[in-house]
């Protein structure tokens, strides 16, 4: 495997699909050696004819030979644990693939591909392929995750590095760190932590952006040369785990219209009164996988709340704890209510600074907003009671419809409450809005114009996006004739098109039209959030969406690039590779990367995220190598890791999320091999990118 290839992939395709399906529940059992010094990342993915996939991954360490198997049907594959993947059982000798995305339930009746591919590498790669069998799945013991958690909330089947066994224990590792934790920034920083050894430009005090040197900056409202690199997820609202109780009383569910955080992003809300005496058990196996939870009346009984809706999981709603919000009482202690917040806060501030990072990431509690040494950027989500628009697979939520008035309406509400919370502050270096919309992607016609397809299939005068569609084709076709002569289609009337239409077979002036409806309908979203933030936040810059990897199409990125100050991205990779990136060139924009992040299995987690290391000290390693392909891009302004805290090891309350991505752990024990290379990084970040 190449450097220079920007995609490699070995695939298995038999000249007639392959029929598994009257076979039983299959595994597949490969043997994988790797004679290099360094772990390579690798996919599998298996395909039918019908165009159904099914994905996994695993990590291949160094210098290693082993039997992996990837569960096709039966066994883990359909057991909803309310986790990311179930956790596999354990099989001496077999080292799992961890399941990521498709259909669970796939047609096996003709199996046409059988890929395994290693994207984006960071160096020339060798792995060996032998033995692929088709073996009987395990039998799957759903009991084998009782008592999994254990008070604190780690893995209580496994030890490992700095687990913490006691509440002394804790606190001694909290007296440790904070005598070498002095809130200094590097000598090479100005106030807001821009490089000031560097030129300096005009003063602006506010960020802005600039091109200097022939490579695109952040500029800090001093006028120094601005990279920003930092955490991103610094809140509490993504701690919490479902326990597997839920109340009867429904009160507990109710959602305010006009609420403009979505479940995802709050912190703990809690059950009390009558309706705390409504709980009941709703999931046995979620409850069974706590040894120690607190009681309601208890001191960490604050620690419990409520999630109205999730996005996947065991229950579609129930009882949640957070513990890692636990833990930080049990750390700092608690003088006044919720002063171990504080505490919190506190430290926190000082490890970003005392570990080289230039700014917060996303999502960072707006509790941070006036810390006055730290820059960040706000957030805030457009939600309310208007239209939306579809691509046919939305992962996270169906897509706003623009031309609805309504939506105007709600944004211009969310960003006067972002502003109010910034309060013109020059630390707010910018404004993320939203994040990893199904824009589409891209790989065909379909999935890339899949908002446009779709919608062209709905009825105006209940679509508002469809019928500026049809608006912007009657303009450009003087009748329906000429629309069907150009598209090889036969419509009756515009009435008859308005109401509906299917397509399937795309000529090139169909796809033309497809890619134009596509940057229109993009270029009004963007266009609406960028002239609300003008409005109520002039002094700050627009940082975009946070485009997914999958779902950024070239229109997309055009409507963003046009209002947007800084284009965005999230991008889970081993390196942010050339070939893939040359667009940016053509774009020509101040970029960042919103996320990425590397995780390993070693601190008992059953996923370790969406990219592996084989331990601590590779992810930071692999944290290095990421960070310097950013570095060396001209058009990046800067990189955020997500995510400040581990998941919790049971799953995140709202998808299931259990990482071991970030860098601090769930007892907020900082991760010593990733502070000591980050701090490495961000000691020449500027030197680097400015000298080179």
């Amino acid at each position: 495997m190449g450097r220079e290839n920007k995609n490699t992939s070995l695939s298995f395709e038999p000249e007639t699909p392959w029929n598994w399906s009257e076979t039983g529940e299959l595994t597949l059992s490969v043997d994988i050696s790797n004679p290099e010094a360094k772990s390579t990342h690798v996919m599998f993915r298996l395909s039918n004819a019908s165009g159904d996939n099914h994905n996994s991954n695993v990590l291949v360490p160094a210098k290693s030979s082993d039997t992996y198997h990837i569960v096709i049907s039966g066994g883990s594959i359909n057991i909803e644990t309310g986790m990311r993947s179930s956790p596999p059982m354990p099989i001496e000798g077999v080292t799992p693939f961890v399941w990521r995305y498709g259909n669970k339930n796939i047609d096996l009746s003709e199996v046409s591909a059988l890929t395994f591919s290693f994207g984006e590498i960071g160096a020339d790669k060798t792995l060996i392929f032998d033995n692929l069998t088709l073996i009987p799945s395990h039998p799957y013991d759903i009991d084998y995750m009782d008592g999994v958690t254990d008070a604190y909330g780690q893995n209580a089947f496994v030890d490992f590095k700095n687990k913490i066994t006691s509440d002394r224990d804790l606190k001694a590792k909290n007296v440790a760190e904070q005598a070498g934790l002095d809130d200094r920034l590097m000598p090479d920083r100005s106030r807001f932590g821009g490089f000031k050894n560097g030129p300096k430009l005009e003063a602006t005090g506010y960020f802005t952006t600039a091109k200097v040197k022939g490579k695109w900056w952040m500029v800090d409202p001093e006028g120094y040369l601005f990279f920003s690199h930092g955490l991103a997820n610094v809140r509490m609202a993504n701690t919490s785990t479902i326990t597997g109780m839920d109340f009867t009383d429904d009160s507990v569910r109710y959602k305010d219209p006009n609420d403009l955080t979505p479940d995802d992003s709050k912190g703990i809300e809690t059950v009390s009164g009558e309706a705390l005496k409504t709980r009941y058990v709703a999931s046995e196996m979620r409850r069974d996988m706590f040894s120690c939870l607190p009681e309601y009346d208890s001191e960490l009984g604050q620690h419990f709340s409520y999630r109205k809706s999730t996005h996947q999981g065991v229950l579609e709603h129930g009882e949640t704890f957070s513990f890692y919000q636990a833990n930080l009482e049990r750390k700092y202690g608690e003088s006044t209510p919720n002063s171990f917040i504080q505490d919190w806060r506190e430290t926190t501030l000082k490890r970003m600074r005392n570990w080289g990072f230039t700014s917060f990431g996303n999502w960072v509690d707006p509790i941070f907003y006036d810390n006055k040494r730290v820059p960040y950027f706000a957030n805030g989500w457009i939600i309310g009671d208007f239209k939306t628009v579809s691509t046919g697979n939305d992962y996270w939520s169906p897509l706003p419809d623009p031309f609805d008035p309504e939506f105007a309406v709600r944004t211009r509400v969310t960003i006067e409450k972002i502003a109010s919370e910034v309060n013109n502050s020059p630390w707010c270096a910018g404004i993320f809005i939203d994040n990893e919309k199904s824009w589409g992607n891209m790989g065909s016609i379909e999935s890339q114009y899949a908002i446009v397809i779709n919608t062209l299939g709905r009825v105006a005068s209940e679509s508002p996006t469809k019928a500026v569609f049809v608006k912007n084709l009657q303009a450009k076709y003087p009748s329906i004739n000429a629309l069907n002569q150009a598209w090889s289609t036969k419509f009756a009337s515009w009435d008859g098109f308005a109401n509906g239409v299917t397509l399937q077979d795309f000529n090139d002036n169909m796809v033309q039209d497809f890619s134009d409806m596509l940057y229109l309908y993009a270029a009004e979203y963007f266009k609406i959030v960028s002239s609300e933030l003008k409005r109520a936040m002039p002094n700050h810059m627009y940082m975009g969406v946070r485009m997914a990897s999958w779902g950024k199409t070239p229109e997309i990125v055009r409507a963003s690039a046009e209002y947007a100050d800084v284009v965005s991205y999230n991008l889970y990779r081993e390196v942010m590779h050339d070939k893939t990136w040359a667009f940016l060139a053509e774009v020509d924009k101040p970029s960042i990367i919103g996320e990425f992040h590397i995780g390993s299995f070693d601190t008992g987690y059953f996923n370790p995220g969406l990219v592996f290391a084989h331990d601590q000290e590779e992810r930071g390693e692999m944290y290095t190598q990421y960070m310097k392909s950013v570095l060396e891009n001209p058009y990046m302004v800067g990189a955020h890791w997500f995510q400040y805290i581990d998941s919790p090891v049971t799953g995140r309350a709202y998808d299931g999320e259990n990482y071991n991505v970030g860098f601090v752990t769930v007892t907020d024990t900082p991760y010593q091999e990733m502070v000591e290379a980050a701090q490495a990084f961000n000691a020449k970040i500027y030197s680097a990118r400015y000298e080179e």
